[in-house]
């Protein structure tokens, strides 16, 4: 019998969900190919250690940039790995997939990602938005009268979305995300500090000493580079107020998208949301002070959930086990 499974296929992570034991695979979306062949030589954690360290013939990157495929081959590759490394795919058996997408993207997007699960070995594809299954993954009922504000940081994407009644009445996606903070502390290091990191240490520094609020200072750390100037090695001191300053810009742009999200929903569901709050998921959502600073600029509370990373893969599989419940948020389509 064919396996029914979710993927949330991320631009930093992916996780799979199969019936009975839950989340199946938790994976960086990262690959290491050969340049020359195209062959995958490494994936997931392996692959993530190699970023900025390749020979000259290999080449490790993430697929997916800004929550769309951004490499078709490679992401079909990757998917295949992860239906393999988790036994739900064979010779006699292919899987139904049900596959989480950004609520903004194109329908040549979506089509993407379909045709990708297709060609890495899926029977047929179910797509379903990011912002209904992270909601359901943190327990709202998103089939009641009342209005929810869902906020998922993500790797590549932002999604906020007011859902009532089993759809999203306002929303705002953005292409800017946990990784997106990322570059943004390298730039500042560069042109500031004058020190070049990689994509590890910076998220590193986002993790270990990051805020976004200043109440919730992260102290300093010491991280190792090369200096701009004369290409040697350098090290220096940075604060969570140097993190902070460089990730100002794009935070400010979450905030601004929440807030437009609010100006554009309905009076009676803003009712609802200033009552009970905004949910926040997400990696990103981990940052501290995040919850602080877009509560302080909004005038509404924030409720951060538990296991922010696993929300969406939980949503898809509640789907899953709904067996059938959900199907009117589905559209399938198959081989």
């Amino acid at each position: 019998m064919a396996k029914l499974i979710g993927v949330d296929l991320g631009t930093s992570n992916t996780f799979m969900y199969m019936k009975p034991q839950g989340i199946a695979l938790r994976s960086p979306s990262v690959v290491a190919i050969d340049k020359q062949s195209r062959d995958v030589v490494s994936f997931g954690v392996e692959a993530r250690r190699m970023l900025g360290k390749t020979p000259a013939g290999i080449v490790a990157f993430k697929p997916l940039v800004g929550g769309v495929i951004a490499d078709y081959d490679v992401t079909a590759k990757m998917l295949r790995i992860f239906f393999e490394t988790t036994n739900s795919i064979s010779l006699f058996s292919r899987p139904s997939v049900i596959v989480c997408i950004p609520h903004g993207i194109t329908e040549v997007e979506k089509r993407a990602v379909e045709d990708a699960t297709l060609e890495a070995g899926a029977k047929t594809v179910a797509l379903i938005e990011t912002p209904i299954a992270a909601a359901i993954g943190t327990g709202i009922r998103i089939g009641g009268a009342r209005g929810n504000m869902i906020v998922d940081i993500g790797g590549g994407t932002t999604e906020v979305a007011v859902i009532s009644l089993g759809g999203i009445s306002a929303s705002k996606s953005l292409r800017l995300a946990g990784d997106d903070l990322d570059q943004a502390i390298i730039r500042y290091l560069r042109l500031r500090k004058n020190i070049f990191i990689g994509e590890i240490t910076a998220e590193e520094l986002k993790i270990k000493i990051g805020s976004a609020h200043p109440d919730t200072d992260g102290g300093s750390m010491i991280v190792y580079g090369r200096n701009v100037n004369s290409s040697h090695a350098a090290t220096e001191e940075i604060s969570s107020a140097d993190i902070r300053l460089a990730m100002k810009a794009e935070l400010e742009q979450i905030v601004r998208a929440i807030k437009a999200t609010l100006e554009e929903t309905p009076p009676e569901l803003s009712a609802d949301i200033y009552e009970q709050g905004i949910t926040l998921t997400g990696g990103g959502s981990n940052l501290r002070g995040i919850d602080k600073l877009i509560s302080e600029r909004t005038g509404i509370k924030v409720n951060r959930v538990k296991n922010p990373l696993e929300s969406v893969c939980l949503g898809i599989g509640r789907v899953i086990e709904s067996e059938g419940a959900l199907a009117n948020l589905l559209r399938y389509r198959g081989r």
